[in-house]
This record gives C-alpha cells, structure tokens and sequence, in this order.
C-alpha cells in the first residue's frame, strides 16, 4: 500500500506493507514481530510515558554499556524486534485522529483491547473500514467477539487450564508431583499469534482478488482448542478423554524420558523399525517375538510391561553412549537441556538461531532469530526492539506529513 521509511528489511516478502500495532503482552506483539521479521513495516503504538506492560516485566532488564539495569525489561525484547515505537493517547481526540490518519495508511491493524473497548473512540473495524476499505483488522481477545464468554478477560495461564492443555500436561495421578501444570512458555498466546499471522496473510491474498479488507476475529480459547490436535481426535473419534501422562505418548510406545546410568535421555520411538533397532543395540532381539512387543498397538496395550523392559536397558548404559549408538541406527532420541545449552547447541548455532542487533542503550543486544529460512527471499532482523516513542516524530512526519509546529503542540498536550 504504501513505502516504508523505518522498515528493518526491506527484502522480507511482506516488503511494502505497513502494519498498525496497537496489542501488547504477547500474543498481538508476536504476530506484528512475526510480519515485521518478513518484511513489513511495524508501528507500535504505545502509551505516552507507559508503554508496553511488558516493559517492566521484569527482572531481568537489559543492561547498558555500563553493566547497570536499564529501563528494558528482557520479556519486551522477545516480542518486539524489528518494529518502530511510537507513543498516543488515544483517550485524546488528537490521538484518535492520528490513529484514524495512520490506518488510512496501513495494510494491518492488530489489536487487542477487549470487546468493544475501541469502539467508543471510533477506531473500532466498523468506523476505520469507512476511512480504509482495503485494511484487514485483527482483534484479539480471550474468547472472541460474540458468545457468553465474550466479555470475560483472557490470559493465556487461565486459558491454558479452560482450554484442556493442562488436563493432559503434568505427571499422572499417584506418582510423586503429580498434578496439572502449565506448559514453561505462554504458548496459548505464541499459537494465537502465530494463528493471526497465518489469518493476517490469507486477508493480504484474498485482497488481492476483492480489493477490500476484513476484520479477523482470533480468540485465544478457540486456538487452545484448535492445537489440542490428535489430543482432541483421541476424545473426538475415540470417545476417550485424555489424562495426563507426564512424558509418555498416549497413542505411542516407548516415547517418553527414560534414565540412563548417568542422566535422562528422550527415547521417541515412532514405528516398530525403530523399535526393533533399539532391541538389537541392547541385545534383546527376542523381545520382538513376544506379541505384547511385536507392533505398537500392542505396545500402547502394554504401556508397563514394556516400559519396564525400556527402562532396564537403558539404566545399563550412559546418557552419551545411547545417544551416539541410538543416533547412528536412526532411532530418534535426544538429550534434556536447559536454555543456555539450547544457545551453545552447534546446530542451533549453525542454524544462526542467536543474533546480536545494535542497540542505542546496550551497544548490542542478543536476540532469538526468526526460524523462517526462504530459499530466494532473506528474513534479515536489524532494528532492535525499539525504545518506548523513539519513532514517534519520524512516522508522524513521514507517513502523515505533520510538521515541527503540529508536533510541538501535540507534545504539549501530551498526546504523543
């Protein structure tokens, strides 16, 4: 629609769109970072002097040149790269009618405020659609815009508890730390951010073909749902409810954590290939006789028994020796790391998954990389997360063509 004067990569695919950003927490800030990593320019618009919640949640903060806090909390900085920063009060009908100018200008609008909370400053779908046909608008909420939830606020921890996940996240009733738990990252929201881009994307082509816009409605209990995947087939076809199972596979065996002699290692046995590989290594190839071990079927059957046998050969040898001899036959298999061994991982250091981005307080600041590799076309993150309205004048003059005087007055009110 429109050229990018900020944009971080002007070769990503979704080069030459501009998106308004007006979320924050995590879900709406991850689906911007996720088109402004392909290319598009990315206007998040903050609050004058508060910005982003995520902002202060922390420690740990980034630290400046010279090893002291700073104002940059390290949770912001997961869900923010590569975008500009400009702060708004849209509670001002000055700051409405720059919202209302910069949709004009845009492709996207994501946001997450709750339903109908835009509505009574006119930046609601229905009233920006008027100004910009051509825009696709993207709410985001707990559980959508209409239904007997709808009002109700959603976080991903209680979502991820409505939503079933934790029904079948945890060890399984009787054994020791039994109990639900949360998966470690808020993936209820990283889904639905991910969802939005996918949504925001299709709108973009099928824009192509009409010329006009649409409102997506993403809610974060419909995504929990949706990614309960062969959890939920298992319910569905099978009539089953599913129960927590710790690290164990409710539809395959032997798939789950299992002790070595000086450590765990993960054993993801998928087919009776597999299995019959991990057999001959231990030299119980007559196990393979025995029917309860002969097909996973049987195997799930007898889920115990032939665990048991799993665990007795595996206590016999070294975490490293199983997973050089597991990994030579082609048996699936895996150590547990903590995060620090993730980053010195030489295939996610092969794989450039840590970057370092300039940064105007710290001098550079490390960042997890896009995981999307094009062939042809380059996912390039150079622009740090940005400080809270440290783009503000820029977008103000160059998208919208306001001047020093127009500038000085809005600051004057606060309104920016």
């Amino acid at each position: 629609m429109s050229s990018q004067a900020n944009s971080a990569n002007q070769s990503g695919p979704l080069s030459g769109f501009r998106v308004l950003d007006m979320s924050r927490i995590l879900a709406g800030p991850w689906s911007a970072q996720t088109l402004a990593d392909l290319g598009a320019q990315v206007i998040k618009v903050e609050r004058p002097k508060v910005g982003d919640d995520t902002r202060r949640w922390g420690p740990p903060y980034l630290k400046d040149s010279d090893g002291q806090d700073t104002a940059e909390a390290a949770y912001y900085t997961a869900a923010n790269r590569g975008k500009d920063s400009i702060t708004v009060d849209i509670t001002q009908p000055d700051g409405q009618d720059i919202i209302k100018k910069l949709a004009k200008e845009c492709d996207v609008l994501i946001e997450n405020y709750k339903v109908g909370g835009l509505k009574k400053y006119g930046l609601d779908y229905e009233s920006l659609k008027e100004i910009n046909p051509a825009l696709v608008y993207c709410s985001i909420t707990g559980f959508g815009q209409d239904g007997p939830y709808a009002q109700r606020a959603g976080y991903d921890f209680m979502i991820q508890g409505m939503g079933g996940l934790m029904s079948i996240t945890g060890e399984k009733d009787g054994v020791a730390g039994a109990g639900p738990q949360k998966v470690g990252v808020a993936v209820t929201d990283l889904f639905t951010g991910l969802y939005a881009t996918i949504a925001i994307q299709g709108a973009l082509l099928e824009r192509q073909r009409s010329g006009l816009g649409q409102h997506i409605d993403m809610a974060l209990l419909d995504v929990q749902a949706a990614v309960l995947a062969n959890q939920a087939s298992n319910y569905l076809v099978g009539g089953v409810v599913p129960q927590r199972m710790g690290n164990a596979h409710p539809n395959i065996v032997p798939y789950q954590a299992f002790a070595t002699s000086d450590g765990f290692i993960i054993l993801a046995v998928g087919n009776d290939g597999q299995f019959e590989k991990l057999l001959q290594l231990a030299g119980r190839e007559e196990l393979m006789q025995d029917e309860r071990f002969a097909s996973n079927p049987a195997r799930v059957q007898n889920r115990e028994v032939v665990c048991e046998e799993v665990a007795n050969i595996m206590v016999q040898k070294s975490r490293d020796y199983w997973l050089e001899a597991l990994s030579v036959r082609g048996v699936p298999c895996g150590p547990i790391n903590n995060i620090e061994q993730v980053f010195a991982n030489p295939q996610i250091q092969h794989r450039q998954m840590q970057i370092e981005v300039e940064h105007p307080l710290s001098g550079s600041i490390s960042l997890c990389n896009s995981p999307i590799k094009y062939s042809r076309t380059k996912v390039e993150i150079s622009k740090a997360p940005p400080l809270l309205g440290n783009d503000t004048e820029t977008i103000l003059s160059d998208v919208l063509g306001l001047g020093e005087e127009e500038l000085k007055t809005l600051k004057e009110k606060g309104c920016i």
